[in-house]
This record gives C-alpha cells, structure tokens and sequence, in this order.
C-alpha cells in the first residue's frame, strides 16, 4: 500500500484543474502582450482568473498579483513594502517558513533594517504583549506572521495581529501559503496589508501563486523587465499555471466544507489511534487541538527509540508511507526543524508531519497507525 500523508508539501492536482489548463497547452499559445486575437484571447483568460481569485477572496481585481509562488510572493511583498514605505524595523517569530525569515535576516545583513523576534511559547503560541510591546519602540514597522504554521499547524488571530498593526501604522504582511484554499479569507474585512498563497498546496499547480497587496498599502515591483501585472512584475506570465491556480482556488472554495470535516475525521481519528496504540506519544505545538490548528496538519512526537532514531521517516517510506518532519536537532543529512528547536522540543524525540487531504482515506490512516505501531514495538 501507498499513502501520501504530505500534503502540506505539495498536494495531487485535481483533475478538473488539469483540464481547464489544457486547452493552454495546445489551442490557446498566444503570448497576452499581443495585440493580435491569440494574444487577446489569452490576456482574457488571464483576467477572468484575476476577477476569480478577487471574488472569493472579497478583494479588487486591482490587488491581485500572479507569481511564481509562495516563496516569490513573500519576498515580493517584504522587500518592496520595506523599500517603498521606508521601513527600518521589522518584527517577525523565529516559527516562520524561511521564505520569510531568511529574506528579513538578509535585509538585516544589508542594513536595510534592524530585526525583532516575537516571543513563542513551548507550544509555539505568539506573545502579543510583546509584540505591542515592539510596537510602542518601534512604529510603523513591518510585521510578518504566518496565518498558519505549516509543520506544527499552529493558527494564527490575523485579527488581533492587524488591529495591533493598524494601532502603529505598521504594515502587515502574512504568509497564508498553508491556508489558503482550506479557509475562506474576508480580504475587504481582514486587516492584512499582503497575503499570499501557492497553487499547488491546493491541489493546484506547482510554479503559480499570488500575491495580495491592498490598494492602499501599494508597493514597487520585486522583478523588472516589462509592464506585465500592471508592470508589478516583469516577465511574460505562466498562463496555464495562472488558469490552474485560479480553477483550484475555485474548486477549494465550492467544497470547502465538505472536505474540512472529511479531513477532520481523518485527523481526528489519527490522533484517537496513536494515544491509544503508541505509549508516550505526543504532539508538538498545538496541532492535537482541532479548534486551534490546522485541520490538515498533525505534528507528532514519538518516543525515544534507538531503532528508530533519525530514520523515521526512510522506515516509514520503506513501508509506502510518505511523510515529512525531524527531530530538533540536526542529524546526517537532515539539518533539523528550526520551528521544533524554537519550541524547545527534545532532540530524543523523532518528530514526523502528517498532512492530509480530501484524497486521503481512512484506511490510510489506520495503516499508517498499523505500521508505526510495528515500528516502535510498544502497545500501550
């Protein structure tokens, strides 16, 4: 048997993005900066998945920009919101996908701007006194917390953190790669400067994503080179991943509550299975708690075991189970979880990320349960 437990990597993409895409691969090739009818028709296919995206998310057609994913989006919006709005301190958690902390710690490096980490607890849960605390010292900072944390789950209060920002004119980005297409965003009510997202956490296509930017928080392009995206970002676009990601988007939106509560009985019958079958099981941060995580995503913390011992994962693999994570501490080739060490989390202790979705089943998870269980030898 095989399971595909790491979908917060990378999801299958759904067959009805895949035929949306098709047509341009094949008939519709024009390059959308012409102005000759192939160009044309692909310009307007181009904006009808703006306007989709836009719909869904309650924003203006005029705030979404497409990108190459996540990773561009984040750099986008943290380096030309710090350049166009001459920020010169920025406030982050040491939990963010580096995507995030490695472009603030660069414009650190540059002198561009002077870094605050925000306060976490054991269970990776932010401070917000010590972020007002930030913000009282620092006004008119640039504040980047993720939406969800996408190996312990984690979610975030984007309300509580905006209102804080908009108290101290700071311009707020979030990361909402891992939530975005599980969870409905309120653009027009949610006080966010910039989001972003990637289609293929979505069952979408790898190499698309946008990016947010409210109208009245407007940026500098990250990339030159033409007048593409309403000249934000230079380059002749990846039609067919703008297509998919826009048809994925839309799929997301028509079912979400559907596969939210599938998904949530898989988790929550994961869970259930190994406190009962695995003695000492944990869960790292708060992804045991379904009000308070992701419902696709859970963290767990297995007992120390030599056997087992930094070669969790490639066991698991070797039994058609694919899964990510690691211990706190680095190992071999794996270089270990800076979210676990952030946390505090025992370098005993072998950490693995599950991660479902709406093509999982629950045969799966009793499997996987079935197998870990063998692996550590120890029946509760």
């Amino acid at each position: 048997m095989r399971v595909y437990f790491d979908n917060a990597a990378t999801t299958a993409m759904d067959d009805r993005v895949i035929e949306a895409m098709l047509p341009f691969m094949k008939e519709h090739y024009g390059n959308p900066s012409s102005v000759h009818s192939h160009g044309r028709e692909v310009r307007s296919a181009i904006e009808k998945s703006r306007k989709k995206v836009a719909e869904l998310l309650n924003a203006s057609p005029s705030e979404i920009f497409f990108t190459s994913g996540g990773t561009e989006a984040d750099n986008t919006a943290i380096v030309c919101g710090i350049q166009t709005h001459d920020i010169k301190h920025a406030i982050t958690s040491p939990l963010e996908h580096h995507a995030v902390l490695h472009t603030l710690e660069e414009c650190e490096k540059k002198g561009l701007l002077t870094l605050s980490m925000l306060e976490v607890n054991d269970k990776g849960e932010h401070n917000l006194d010590h972020l007002q605390e930030l913000l009282k010292s620092n006004p008119k900072s640039l504040i980047s917390i993720m939406h969800a944390n996408n190996e312990i789950g984690n979610i975030n209060d984007l309300n509580a953190i905006g209102n804080l920002a908009k108290e101290y004119d700071a311009f707020f980005h979030s990361d909402t790669v891992q939530t975005m297409g599980h969870y409905k965003h309120d653009l027009k009510n949610l006080p966010v400067d910039s989001i972003v997202a990637g289609g293929h956490k979505f069952h979408g296509p790898k190499g698309a994503g946008f990016l947010y930017v409210n109208k009245g928080k407007k940026i500098s392009p990250f990339i030159y080179g033409g007048a593409q995206e309403r000249n934000m970002r230079g380059g002749t676009e990846n039609v067919i991943g703008i297509v998919g990601i826009a048809k994925a988007l839309e799929l997301a939106y028509e079912d979400m509550d559907s596969h939210r509560k599938h998904v949530e009985g898989l988790k929550s019958r994961f869970i259930e299975q190994l406190r009962t079958h695995i003695s000492g099981v944990e869960f790292n941060g708060l992804s045991a708690d379904l009000d308070k995580s992701l419902y696709t995503v859970l963290n767990v913390s297995l007992p120390p075991s030599e056997d087992n011992a930094g070669m969790l994962l490639f066991n698991l693999d070797l039994h058609g189970i694919s899964a990510s994570g690691g211990s706190a501490c680095s190992s071999g080739a794996s270089v270990g979880s800076h979210v676990l060490r952030a946390l505090g989390a025992s370098p005993e202790r072998d950490a693995v990320r599950f991660s479902f979705s709406r093509f999982n089943t629950s045969k799966e998870v009793d499997y996987t349960v079935e197998k870990l269980k063998d692996l550590y030898s120890v029946i509760a």
